[in-house]
């Protein structure tokens, strides 16, 4: 059941709401303020939130910014229910972030109508940051499995020269320890693929071969190199 926040100061207003959206089988949270209704935002992560603009205190708008902006509420679409239709207030409703609006007062066809596509939107915003986490995964697998196996099959090489050494009468000391060094160079080349795959916050993925991506580690090896 998709949840709504209604926020209004009018109380009737929240109860008409209120009302219509429970008919269409709706989960309504309710909020009489701003402050009220970025607490519940924040809390209860609705699905949608039907936002008055002439309110007391914080208006809509200012309402609308902050939870626009927030990394935790910012893909929830915001619809402005408002008795202001100038097209310089719809302007600025849609400046702030707003998804749509709705004229008060309201036709209960247009309003349902109207949350109805603010919620598919919301599902297609859902597929594709899954589709852009999938994606990324399979990107940081890509390029570790890139990014290592060539020091990987270094050690694995060195590891069976030593062996091998071990395995003579007279072992050769500055063999086993050229070894010991190319393994302690891949270490270290592996670990530094790591901690740069750890250390990005917004991947940037590139084309590889075979439709394959790969994530950009190139500002990490500028770094590294100076």
């Amino acid at each position: 059941m998709s949840k709504v926040l209604v926020v209004d100061d009018q109380k009737d207003n929240v109860f008409v709401l209120e009302d219509r959206l429970k008919r269409e089988g709706y989960e309504v949270l309710k909020a009489y303020d701003g402050k009220a209704c970025l607490g519940i935002a924040e809390e209860e992560a609705p699905d949608i939130i039907l936002l008055d603009v002439m309110m007391p205190g914080m208006s809509g708008f200012e309402v609308c910014k902050i939870l626009t902006e927030s990394k935790t509420t910012k893909n929830i679409p915001v619809i402005l229910v408002t008795a202001l239709t100038d097209a310089e207030d719809l302007k600025e409703g849609f400046q702030v972030g707003a998804f749509d609006y709705v004229k008060k007062p309201f036709n209960r066809v247009e309003l349902i109508a109207r949350v109805k596509a603010a919620l598919r939107f919301r599902e297609s915003q859902k597929i594709m940051l899954e589709f852009e986490k999938v994606n990324t995964f399979s990107a940081t697998v890509s390029t570790a499995n890139h990014e290592i196996k060539q020091p990987l099959t270094l050690i694995n090489l060195s590891t069976a020269a030593i062996n091998r050494e071990l395995g003579k009468d007279e072992i050769n000391r500055e063999v086993v320890k050229k070894r010991v060094v190319f393994i302690e160079d891949a270490t270290r080349d592996i670990i530094s693929v790591l901690d740069q795959l750890s250390s990005i916050k917004t991947p940037i993925l590139t084309e590889w071969v075979n439709d394959v991506k790969l994530v950009d580690l190139s500002d990490g090896k500028k770094d590294k190199n100076g």
